[in-house]
């Protein structure tokens, strides 16, 4: 029996942003050759990790169809979606929905938080009466941890932050997409109310088979959610494995350097003093087919100047992209 094709398929993709005029033109390699996927009949959380300037907000808008690949493609359950047109983009923009990281800038502050809920039933075409529209709004709050009453007839100003990504997530779970790009969802609410949108990310994996791809700078966040990291780097990946064996003894020296930087409660420890590399200003050295991470690496040898490094597989099963493992 043929396997079924997986729902999200990134292959070998790539975004060049091209800056300055005729004279000094400059090309930004935002993603280079990344490729990851989730398979069609299992449902995953995906945690793509990397300081700013990595790539994964670039990688997200493609996935979304947002922005177009210089190379490569995106394909949903075999289809680029670049390619997609009628039926197949509106199931497309049901099946694949996106929680961005300003719980402040996403709302419209001159409508009421019900039409957050009436727009989605009604582009979607999720109830056949007013009633059942309401029925559906109010499950969808409660499944979430917010009470209707509390929510429904206010402006956004009139609700927290963490309120504000919690109806994000009703309307999730109204909708019941097959995949959610969650951009720093987190990074802006505070801890107590952190735990509980994670907490809601699981349940939407395990009760409703709804997968995420959890884009973070936070290994602390993606530690909390298992599954699977990507570590991203200058917009190529150079770690992948299950988190735990990652956090646990990173391989390749950007993932050490990058988990060296999580603060520990240890007063007799400075925050950061085993990561000195996250914050210097390293001298770039020129080229893009070598190790990106070279000029910043103690490990340095010939080997990672000579041609960009491949992911090999090692014996866990990660796959790390460095010559020491050669």
């Amino acid at each position: 029996m043929a396997e079924p094709p997986a729902l999200l398929e990134v292959r070998d993709v790539s975004k060049v942003f091209v800056t300055g005029g005729l004279l000094n033109r400059r090309d930004v390699h935002a993603v280079d050759g990344v490729s990851l996927s989730f398979a069609g009949d299992r449902p995953a959380i995906v945690s793509l990790v990397g300081e700013s300037g990595s790539g994964k907000t670039t990688l997200a808008r493609m996935i979304l169809g947002l922005t177009e690949p210089t190379s490569g493609r995106v394909m949903y359950r075999g289809q680029d979606v670049g390619r997609l047109h009628g039926r197949d983009h509106a199931l497309f923009r049901k099946e694949v929905q996106a929680v961005f990281q300003d719980p402040y800038g996403i709302y419209n502050p001159f409508y009421r938080i019900d039409r957050v809920f009436k727009l989605a039933v009604r582009k979607f075409n999720l109830a056949a009466t007013p009633a059942e529209a309401q029925s559906l709004i109010h499950a969808a709050l409660r499944a979430v941890d917010l009470r209707p009453r509390d929510v429904l007839g206010r402006y956004p100003h009139q609700i927290s932050g963490g309120e504000r990504q919690r109806v994000m997530l009703a309307r999730l779970h109204l909708i019941r997409p097959r995949l959610i790009v969650a951009d720093e969802p987190v990074s802006m609410i505070d801890a107590a109310v952190r735990a509980m949108f994670l907490n809601i990310l699981l349940d939407f994996r395990d009760k409703l088979g709804i997968s995420t791809l959890f884009i973070t700078h936070n290994l602390a966040t993606a530690n909390y959610l298992g599954g699977e990291i990507v570590v991203l780097y200058r917009g190529r990946v150079v770690e992948r494995g299950v988190i735990d064996s990652v956090i646990a003894a990173p391989k390749h020296p950007y993932a050490q350097v990058l988990l060296e930087s999580v603060p520990v409660a240890d007063p007799t420890r400075r925050w950061g003093e085993e990561a000195t590399l996250i914050g210097e200003e390293a001298r770039m050295l020129p080229g893009r087919d070598r190790c990106l991470f070279a000029e910043r690496c103690t490990h340095r040898t010939h080997a990672c100047l000579a041609a960009r490094p491949a992911e090999l597989t090692l014996d866990d099963g990660r796959r790390v992209a460095c010559t020491l493992y050669a």
